[in-house]
């Protein structure tokens, strides 16, 4: 859709803060844009020229644009912290909503509806006189007023935060404590600061360098090196950026190293046609991550790259942050490399022999007692691919490691927007079978951990254990209704570390902030049959 067509009417608009709420004049403090150059969700983009970021870039020669022919679809902006909204300003591009709805809420899941707008017209809705509160604002089309999507030039959100004109620092944080050591993390906990206005959060201090902000009153610090001592203090920081004193400091040592112990860092869904100059752009962020947990190694569960997999797409925006780490990536490919023409070339040609080191898209490897497996999940999708397959049983069969992980694209289980793949059902049982003991994918958007699992998809503390890691940059995605079977699941972005000993393994997510967001149970291999 190539459509650069804008009107010319201009339409006002009233927000209502929240429920039965009535419109009201701005408070004293002078509005300013709160939205421009901040983070943005979407619920789908059409292709990596429209991606949501472009709503809030200031420019009105770009824009967002949803895929076409589908309702209904929404953007929201992440203001950074609350604030007072008296304005929203919405640029449309031809393809405008003619029935939409704008929504505020204080933490991004409970929305509130403000304002119910149909029979618009398009062109470009100024909305002024507003009184509304909250940190992020959702702009929801219900209905099309094309055969298009929804698509605009800017999301203009204007308004004063808490924070403005503060100038006094928060409390001192006290009663820092060390809760739990491992061979290669430390866990903090500390009582919280007070501050006048609102806390941002707590950095942490390792041996008196800042190595983490905390959103709450503890941390785990992750990749240590084991049977080592280090010093920490945190400082309270506030939503004006005031920071406090640090606290006293506390010592604590890692434990010493279990037999055979290395880390691998893994990730999917990885790399959209963006780059670190758009605060929205997750895989130069994730990156970072990656570099922070210094894995010997790192699998990749597909989708590495968007739109479509190309070796240009590779080239301009995976390889300028994850390609740091090419050498010693093992990758799998997603659903997305097949949309190259040829399908993969771009993926096979980017990795080269690494690709294909046993002439397939699927290979095994060995590292210490464990055995890894990637497959090419495009093929069991839909059905079983019978030359995979056998492959695959004969590989299994064939290890003498006593620990083994596989790692592909799709997920058999998942409380995501797609659900359960009942078309994985055979390939899942092939893992139960043969006693797999790790078993990673991609392909949702999001964090999702489930307890052992037996072929029937049922907790038995001798199955399987799923990870979905589709969380490394992709656009998040609304969350299906949640399942017993899942111990954890976050919509939140971040890279898997995974502590593998000759026996044992223990999962965290660790997010941009170089944050613990979930840690697993350290689980024992099992005997294979």
């Amino acid at each position: 859709m190539k459509r650069m067509r804008q009107f010319a009417a201009v339409l006002p608009l009233v927000l209502v803060a929240g429920i039965g709420g009535t419109a009201a004049i701005a408070g004293p403090t002078a509005d300013v844009l709160l939205s421009q150059g901040k983070g943005v969700l979407a619920s789908s983009v059409e292709d990596n020229t429209t991606t949501e970021d472009k709503a809030v870039d200031g420019s009105t020669t770009t824009r967002w644009a949803s895929v076409e022919g589908v309702d209904p679809q929404w953007i929201q902006v992440d203001l950074g912290q609350p604030a007072d909204v008296h304005r929203v300003k919405v640029t449309w591009e031809a393809a405008y909503a003619k029935d939409y709805r704008l929504e505020i809420s204080d933490d991004g899941a409970t929305f509130t509806t403000v304002k119910t707008l149909t029979n618009q017209n398009g062109a470009t809705d100024d909305i002024t006189g507003l009184t509304g509160h909250g940190r992020y604002v959702r702009l929801v089309g219900t209905k099309r007023a094309t055969a298009y999507g929804y698509s605009l030039f800017e999301l203009e959100v204007y308004g004063a935060t808490d924070s403005t004109g503060d100038t006094q620092a928060p409390t001192v944080p006290t009663g820092l404590t060390s809760t739990a050591v491992t061979s290669s993390s430390i866990a903090l906990s500390w009582n919280a600061s007070t501050d006048n206005v609102g806390l941002a959060g707590y950095d942490v201090l390792r041996n008196g360098v800042a190595v983490a902000i905390a959103p709450t009153t503890s941390y785990t610090d992750a990749g240590l090196t084991a049977d080592t001592s280090y010093s920490y203090s945190v400082r309270a920081r506030d939503l004006a950026d005031n920071v406090s004193a640090a606290s006293p400091p506390i010592t604590a040592q890692t434990g010493a190293a279990g037999a055979g112990q290395f880390v691998i860092a893994a990730a999917g869904d990885i790399a959209k046609a963006c780059s670190a100059s758009s605060t929205s752009c997750i895989h130069p962020k994730s990156a970072k991550v990656v570099d922070y947990i210094k894995p010997v190694n790192i699998v990749t569960m597909g989708d590495n790259q968007y739109s479509s997999g190309t070796l240009s797409e590779y080239q301009n925006y995976y390889d300028k942050t994850w390609g740091k780490f090419k050498s010693i990536t093992k990758p799998a490919p997603g659903n997305h490399e097949s949309y190259d023409s040829p399908a993969f070339s771009g993926y096979e040609k980017y990795y080269g022999t690494a690709a294909k080191p046993q002439g397939k898209r699927y290979y095994s490897w060995d590292k210490g007692n464990w055995h890894f497996v990637a497959l090419d999940s495009n093929d069991f999708v839909g059905g079983s691919d019978s030359a995979q397959m056998a492959w695959l049983k004969a590989d299994l069969a064939a290890t003498n490691k006593g620990c083994i992980a596989t790692y592909s694209h799709h997920p058999r289980w998942n409380t995501g927007a797609r659900g359960h793949d009942d078309s994985l059902g055979p390939l899942w049982k092939v893992m139960t079978d043969n006693k797999v003991d790790l078993v990673l994918v991609g392909h949702e958007h999001h964090y999702e951990r489930f307890f052992p699992l037996n072929n029937s998809g049922q907790q038995d503390p001798n199955g399987t254990v799923e990870i979905i890691g589709g969380m490394a940059g992709a656009s998040q995605r609304d969350l299906g209704p949640a399942k017993p079977i899942t111990a954890k699941r976050l919509n939140s972005y971040g890279v898997l570390k995974l502590t593998m000993t000759d026996n044992s393994f223990n999962s965290q997510l660790i997010g941009l902030n170089n944050e613990v967001l979930d840690s697993s149970p350290t689980y024992t291999c099992r005997a294979k049959p």
